[in-house]
């Protein structure tokens, strides 16, 4: 049994954020990866507010990280950002209704659409008084927690309560047949018999509402096990119809169900409860983690989401998968960097690598909340990830490969995990290589990557966060003096005027440039100054439609290349 403590313990502190909604941040030293102009006021449809950094006559270099988009980008349906509170200006259009289960049924039989609830350091009002507001929403119904669930309920099922979870909340056992048939029953009253899941400001919904801030982790699954109350079968045979229930109910309107479960979870269970997050996305539910801040932990495995760790130690997501079919919610959630029990002295890299991590899962929807998530100090790329959540091959406006060697410590115990006895099919085991969307570099004979040491970062925001090493490099001494890159034939066939955009170190002497089949760009020179830059390169027109691989090549003569990220991007 893994110590799911150890990861998730300081999850417990965002309680007192979120009752908050927005706090005052610790002062902390922030760099900005770039200066942009200022931002256009806010719309749910905008385009890019910032100018799009184009390859003036063919190569233009430019200091640190390129996010921007071009001016054709638009948020992709069913995408956003989402939080407790909306904030157009940022971008933030979905609010959350939040209730608990007494407060909305404190006697049997009807609904309370005037009283006013208290979960989680919250004072929620009304029914009524939330659903006043025009603007969408998402939905929690706190239903699990002893002080959050109609006291009839427990007298009913005659059932005791299990934890404190890490808040210091006892639930209901929300596993009982009893409970969960109550439970139900108000599920269907508030969205089916009052017609909310049919309102189409209602855009998805947390379930099943149980446990600390209605996140399915398993610490009071777990204390029903130590107390001799529950077995894996008990638990199974609930589990096995739990979800189809709610699909059933839901019917037409399922896609707005979301399980806030995760792969793998550190339950009482051991590998029997691994795959229990995929088993609810199969019975036709969207899914949600609330931990990817800590980037390379944990979730490089997400058979939930589809992505999977290959033996080269790449990841690999089927996109194909109902789960990414459009209509549900793959969601995240990006807000603790100096918040929530961690703390960081470098919250770009936090920040970038969440999200490229949240990207790489091909999430949907973001939780987010604008002070605590650095939406004023990192506005371009912000505005980067709005204008990618959502997108798929077909539609997005750009590829990418964010090149490193990272450490996932959560795979480096001994235990099996899906990757063969022993693990030997994961060669590397447990470095995952690079971030990628639509994008794949791939080792070919005098094309080897090697890890790069010049960007190193160790346990960020915790220890369980591991090593990570951001950029690979070329090995001149070994033969190996340029990067290949595989393109997404769906990206590829949609793209016909693109720009390559390639974030390197400028150390060394010598240039490198970009092949695509026979044509070559003119040399990209560095100047040793020792700092991160972004060379953008315009292609010939249709060139990547025809040939999906390039590659970066070194000039003769010239000193090994880091490279950190590698985009094609649709220019028109």
């Amino acid at each position: 049994m893994k110590n799911w403590r150890l990861a998730y313990g300081p999850r417990g502190q965002r309680s007192a954020r979120r009752a908050a909604v927005m706090v005052i941040l610790a002062a902390v030293s922030i760099a900005t990866a770039c200066t942009s102009p200022s931002a256009k006021p806010a719309s749910p449809v905008d385009g890019p507010a910032f100018e799009f950094l184009d390859a003036g006559d063919g190569i233009e270099i430019r200091d640190g990280d390129d996010w921007s988009m071009p001016a054709s980008a638009r948020p992709a349906a069913n995408s956003g950002f989402f939080s407790e509170e909306a904030s157009a200006d940022d971008h933030v259009f979905t609010r959350s209704v939040d209730l608990t289960w007494a407060q909305i049924q404190p006697a049997p039989g009807d609904l309370d659409r005037k009283g006013i609830g208290d979960a989680q350091g919250m004072t929620l009002d009304s029914l009524d008084t939330q659903l006043s507001d025009p603007g969408t929403f998402w939905m929690r119904l706190f239903a699990s927690g002893e002080s959050w669930a109609p006291k009839w309920v427990a007298e009913d099922c005659g059932v005791a309560t299990y934890g404190p979870d890490y808040d210091g909340e006892r639930h209901l056992p929300i596993w009982n047949e009893c409970v969960w048939g109550h439970l139900l029953a108000t599920y269907r009253e508030l969205f089916i018999e009052r017609g909310l899941v049919a309102d189409p400001r209602l855009l998805f919904v947390y379930v099943p509402g149980a446990f600390t801030w209605a996140e399915y982790d398993y610490d009071v699954v777990a204390s029903a096990v130590d107390a001799g109350d529950l077995d894996l079968e008990a638990y199974l045979a609930w589990y096995g119809h739990a979800w189809t229930d709610l699909v059933e109910l839901f019917g037409e309107h399922a896609n707005k169900l979301v399980f806030t479960g995760e792969d793998y979870p550190f339950g009482p269970f051991g590998a029997d409860d691994d795959l229990l997050a995929a088993q609810a996305v199969e019975a036709g539910l969207g899914i949600r983690t609330g931990i990817s801040e800590v980037s390379n932990f944990h979730l490089s495995e997400a058979p939930a989401y589809g992505s999977h760790v290959l033996p080269n130690g790449h990841l690999s997501v089927d996109d194909s998968l109902p789960v990414h079919d459009g209509r549900r919610i793959v969601a995240t959630e990006n807000e603790c960097y100096n918040d929530c029990g961690y703390e960081t002295t470098d919250p770009y890299y936090a920040v970038r690598q969440s999200n490229l991590k949240a990207l790489q899962l091909r999430t949907n929807w973001m939780y987010v909340v604008p002070e605590p998530s650095y939406f004023e100090e990192f506005p371009a790329h912000w505005d980067w990830v709005r204008l990618s959540i959502g997108a798929t091959a077909g539609t997005a406006s750009d590829a990418w490969a964010a090149l490193r060697d990272a450490e996932d410590t959560y795979w480096n115990s001994d235990e099996d995990g899906p990757f063969g006895s022993g693990g030997e099919s994961w060669t590397g085991r447990p470095w995952v290589r690079n971030l990628e969307r639509w994008l794949v570099q791939v080792d070919e004979p005098k094309s080897v990557a090697h890890r790069s040491h010049a960007d190193a970062h160790h346990n960020v925001l915790e220890a369980e966060n591991g090593t990570a090493y951001e950029g690979l490099s070329t090995d001149v001494a070994e033969g190996d003096t340029g990067f290949v890159f595989d393109l997404d034939s769906r990206f590829a066939a949609a793209s016909e005027e693109c720009v390559v955009k390639v974030t390197y170190l400028d150390v060394g002497t010598g240039g490198f440039g970009l092949d695509i089949g026979e044509w070559s760009s003119r040399s990209i020179e560095r100047t040793g100054d020792g700092s991160w830059k972004t060379a953008t390169v315009a292609v010939p027109l249709g060139s990547l439609a025809e040939d999906s691989s390039f590659r970066l090549s070194l000039a003769p003569g010239a000193n090994d290349l880091t490279v950190r990220f590698v985009r094609v991007v649709r220019a028109e």
